[in-house]
C-alpha cells in the first residue's frame, strides 16, 4: 500500500509555558479554560477527491478533420448555386455536474494533530500537460469542437494545458484532520456529438462521444480524518 506523500509546512499557533522561581509560593491552579469555538472556514474544504477519468477514454490530439461518410450524399437539400461548406460539426448535449480533475504527480497529505485550526503549505514537484480526453470519436477538428463547447456552456477551454513544478498554495488546515492536495487541471465534461455537413446541406447520422476539455489550472484539495 503506498504511503501517501507528506507535503511541507503545518503552522499552528505554540502553547505558552509559565515558569516558576524557586522557592516561589505555589500558584492556585484555575480551571483550564475552554478552547474558543473555531471559525468556520470558507470556502468549505471538500470531503471527497474528484472523480476519476472513467476507464475507455483516450487522449485526443488536434489536427485536421477525417473526412465525410463513406455513404453517398443524400438527394435533396439547397439548389446546387448555394451550397454549404462541407466538413464534420459537433453540437452539445449536456454537462456533466461536479468537478472533474486530472492531477500531475502524486497526491500530497499533511496531518494537523493539534485542536486548532493551522496552515499547510503544498507545492508542485511533478509538470506535464494535460489535454482532452474523448470516449467515442471525435470527427470534428478539435479546436472547432472546443469553440462550440465554449459557446454552449460560457467557459473558456485549451486543447492542452502546462502543469509546471514550483507552484505553492497555502490552505487552512481544520484540526484532526488530513488534507490531501493534487496539482493538475480543471476539466469540462460534457456530451455532444458529430455530424457531417454535405454540399447540398443536407447532414450525416449523428455518432455521440463524452468528452474532457482543459479549463484551469489549479489544486484539489479535501480532507480527511
Amino acid at each position: 500500500m503506498r504511503i501517501p506523500k507528506i507535503a511541507s509546512a503545518l503552522i499552528a499557533p505554540g502553547l505558552a509555558i509559565a515558569v516558576l522561581g524557586a522557592g516561589s509560593p505555589a500558584a492556585a491552579v484555575e480551571p483550564e479554560t475552554p478552547p474558543a469555538a473555531e471559525t468556520p472556514i470558507d470556502p468549505p474544504i471538500d470531503t471527497e477527491p474528484p472523480a476519476s477519468e472513467e476507464p475507455g477514454f483516450e487522449d485526443l490530439v488536434d489536427g485536421e478533420a477525417v473526412q465525410g461518410p463513406d455513404e453517398p450524399m443524400p438527394g435533396g437539400g439547397r439548389l446546387p448555386g448555394r451550397p454549404c461548406e462541407p466538413g464534420w460539426i459537433w453540437e452539445s448535449t449536456k454537462r456533466h455536474s461536479g468537478k472533474h480533475h486530472k492531477g500531475i504527480g502524486v497526491t500530497q497529505s499533511n496531518y494537523n494533530e493539534t485542536n486548532q485550526i493551522g496552515t499547510s503549505t503544498f507545492t508542485s514537484e511533478a509538470s506535464g500537460e494535460v489535454g482532452i480526453s474523448v470516449s467515442g470519436k471525435v470527427k470534428a477538428k478539435a479546436s472547432a469542437m472546443l469553440a462550440e463547447i465554449e459557446a454552449e456552456y460560457g467557459v473558456e477551454l485549451s486543447v492542452k494545458i502546462a502543469v509546471k513544478i514550483g507552484n505553492r498554495y497555502s490552505t487552512p488546515h481544520p484540526p484532526k484532520t488530513v488534507l490531501n492536495a493534487r496539482y493538475g487541471a480543471f476539466r469540462v465534461k460534457s456530451d455532444g456529438y458529430n455530424q457531417y455537413i454535405y454540399t447540398n446541406c443536407t447532414k450525416s447520422g449523428k455518432t455521440t462521444a463524452t468528452v474532457y476539455s482543459p479549463h484551469k489550472i489549479g489544486w484539489h484539495i479535501w480532507k480527511s480524518k
